[in-house]
């Protein structure tokens, strides 16, 4: 969720994880859980069939004849009526069959998942795992993995891991790989290596095992403080397929784990358990950045259209002002048209 390219250490100013532990407090008055009613239907009972057993069989005589007679089971409890087989099925039923309303609700989110898929910020920065809709659909795990495949996949990952390998070839980050192209290649790798690791655990594996959501939850309204801090609480706290709120544990662990396979790649003075956690962390508290930039861009949005709207009505207006006559005035004579005195 949010940023997972490292920036280089002498451009980014970390606001330590003070973020990370004090925004959840924030977050009750903003907790809803979906409630579910449940429908009771009273089947009728079942029909008890009727026997026409005689009540002792000892006391009919020898030489009557017998009467037609069902057999009566033995048993102390009379059988259900067999039920019959719906057509096209077999009778045994298929345990991956989904019902109808588990089919509707994946519908539904597929048809979520594409209008998140169309998001933009300034028609740019892909914005697929953010959503508006505080009523979506959970998503299954199968979605969960396109979602991240489809996010770290678009060119915005690509243009981004571009300019942070950029900064890093002027800064000289890692020297020991050196200038030129072969400087640029290897910090453009570790940069986009560095994303796809961090999104790849912490917004497709870690969410389907622990029934996460990795979406952010945009809340759009509300005032500028409670909004900033529940967008930069949503690093650590988020939303489960359950419709219940709590720990942001796949993000964390994501950045975490994304951080500690990374030092595979980087150099050998990188490779200490203290860079893989302050790398990790750092990763996290610049998620916050992005989360920030996606609450507030619609505002931004807004704010300049609104103004580019009132610009253009001016000079609408003006524009007609010109090219309207004054009403009450007569048109200036032309030199040379008045009449010569006889």
């Amino acid at each position: 969720m949010g940023l997972r390219i490292r920036i280089p250490s002498r451009t980014r100013s970390i606001a330590v994880s003070v973020v990370l532990l004090h925004c959840p407090f924030f977050l009750n008055a903003q907790q809803g859980r979906e409630t579910h009613s449940t429908v009771m239907v009273d089947l009728p009972e079942t029909p008890q069939p009727q026997s026409s057993a005689p009540q002792s069989n000892s006391a009919l005589p020898q030489t009557e004849p017998p009467s037609e007679q069902h057999p009566v089971p033995t048993g102390t409890g009379t059988p259900p009526a067999p039920t019959p087989p719906s057509p096209g099925n077999s009778g045994s039923q298929d345990p991956t069959a989904q019902t109808p309303a588990e089919k509707s609700q994946r519908e539904k989110a597929e048809e979520q998942l594409k209008e998140q898929e169309r998001q933009r910020v300034a028609g740019v920065m892909a914005t697929f795992n953010t959503t508006r809709n505080w009523d979506a659909v959970p998503l299954t795990a199968g979605q969960k993995f396109r979602l991240f495949f489809k996010s770290a996949t678009d060119p915005w990952p690509f243009f981004l891991t571009g300019v942070v390998a950029g900064i890093g070839q002027a800064e000289d980050s890692y020297s020991e790989w050196g200038q030129g192209m072969q400087g640029y290649a290897k910090r453009y790798g570790a940069a986009y290596s560095d994303y796809f690791i961090g999104n790849f655990f912490g917004n497709a594996v870690l969410p389907s095992v622990l029934h996460e959501d990795p979406r952010f939850f945009q809340k759009g309204t509300g005032r500028v403080a409670t909004r900033a801090l529940w967008a930069a609480a949503s690093t650590v706290w988020c939303r489960r397929d359950n419709g219940s709120w709590g720990p942001n544990y796949a993000n964390v662990a994501g950045n975490l784990i994304g951080a500690a396979i990374a030092r595979v790649y980087y150099p050998p003075s990188e490779r200490t358990v203290g860079d893989t956690i302050n790398d990790g962390l750092t990763i996290s508290v610049e998620g916050v950045v992005g989360a920030e930039v996606i609450e507030f861009w619609p505002d931004i949005a807004r704010h300049y259209k609104r103004k580019h709207d009132e610009k253009l009505a001016r000079q609408a207006a003006q524009s007609v002002a010109q090219k309207t006559p004054q009403s009450g005035t007569d048109p200036a004579p032309m030199p040379g048209s008045a009449k010569p005195h006889e």
